[in-house]
């Protein structure tokens, strides 16, 4: 009974604290400040449980067919529950958000809860279904999109200036950016599966292979059926959407945290976690991945590229420097490392135009929404002065 009594010692001032903060309120009422910090770091927990999961998942994919209560499924689900319990309490109490902030939060835990059965019903009826890029599988990047869009604009606008903002700031930023770069992990795990099966050192179960080749009705020593579940997308999508998709987020974190070289530290950190992991899981035996870092180089871009002060000017010549700088620094890694496919140089043409739009429409929203750090930081100084 002396671990129970110890527990409910521990338990009871904690929910003498909390209790008095559970009333229904409208979004963007006052916050304490350690209720503040307590629900993001909360934020900051689930993320953690569900990057976790999620990288273990990819490489799962790889190796077994497909369980429902596979071990990174479970990892996985256990920040969503995180997740679940802090939108309630955003949503019920309007603590530590305003009102678009709760609704990003809320409109996206509850696409990802709709997802989830979805996806399982669509590997009912489609089997395997492993590509990253599946219809079910992108409303779960979706929803946890939008989600983490809510939490970092909730703390951006509440949060004090100073080291700590800029710290959970980058943090969250590197959790969108995992999510956003997430189906194109499919396409690095492809190019070292077709790899060890050229070798005829296959790095799936021969179960999975078994099921894959029943699937589409070809012989099992058919390298098609390991093209068709590698790499089973266009080659022209993953440079596309590092130039585009990478490249933007990278310049929303440069804008948003305000710090000279945040984007490449934010892509930067991601790259050394994807780095630690990967001895990881191939020491468990788990399928090996190309690790994206050529990616640094397209952040570093976008640094200078803020030296610019005319955000029209910033946004054409970051795009084309991040246009030429990712394009080659990916043939320098496919040459003396691993990549996924190349393309043609009129492939990185079409992304840079698109990268140009989109980043011509950041700059846009940047300015209209207020979401400029220099910019925001006066405004919660002013509110906070007495």
């Amino acid at each position: 009974m002396k671990p129970v009594a110890s527990v409910r010692r521990r338990v009871t001032p904690f929910m003498e604290w909390a209790l008095p903060h559970w009333t229904r309120g409208k979004a963007g009422r006052e916050t304490p400040e350690d209720l503040f910090r307590l629900l993001y770091l909360g934020w900051l927990v689930a993320f953690s449980f569900k990057v976790l999961g999620a990288s273990w998942d990819v490489s799962w994919h790889f190796k077994w067919l497909r369980d429902d209560l596979a071990p990174p499924h479970l990892l996985n689900s256990v920040g969503t529950a995180i997740a679940l319990a802090l939108t309630i309490i955003h949503v019920y109490t309007g603590y530590g958000v305003d009102k678009t902030a709760q609704r990003l939060i809320a409109w996206g835990t509850g696409i990802f809860l709709v997802a989830v059965p979805l996806d399982l019903i669509n590997h009912r009826i489609n089997g395997l279904d492993i590509t990253s890029w599946s219809p079910s599988h992108l409303m779960l990047y979706i929803g946890t999109f939008f989600m983490i869009c809510g939490v970092i604009r909730g703390w951006f606008i509440r949060a004090r200036p100073g080291r700590m903002r800029t710290l959970v700031l980058g943090g969250l930023f590197v959790f969108l950016f995992e999510n956003v770069w997430f189906p194109a992990q499919h396409q690095e795990y492809g190019v070292y599966s077709i790899a060890a099966w050229d070798r005829g050192q296959p790095e799936a179960e021969p179960i999975l292979i078994k099921f894959a080749a029943d699937q589409i009705g070809l012989p099992v020593d058919d390298r098609a059926v390991a093209l068709h579940f590698a790499l089973p997308v266009p080659d022209q999508l993953y440079p596309l959407y590092a130039v585009i998709a990478a490249v933007l987020v990278a310049v929303y974190a440069r804008a948003m945290i305000g710090r000279m070289f945040s984007a490449t530290a934010m892509i930067g950190v991601y790259i050394v976690f994807r780095t630690l992991i990967w001895p990881l899981l191939a020491l468990a035996g788990f399928p090996h991945s190309a690790v994206p870092v050529f990616l640094i180089v397209g952040a570093l871009a976008v640094d200078l590229a803020f030296l610019i002060r005319m955000p029209v000017l910033r946004a054409l010549a970051g795009s084309l420097g991040a246009t030429v700088l990712v394009d080659q620094a990916l043939r320098v890694q496919h040459e003396m490392f691993i990549a996924p496919p190349l393309v043609t140089p009129m492939t990185m043409v079409i992304g840079w135009a698109g990268l140009a739009v989109l980043w011509l429409a950041a700059e846009w929203s940047l300015g209209r929404y207020t979401l400029r750090a220099q910019e925001r930081e006066a405004v919660v100084s002013a509110t906070a002065t007495p």
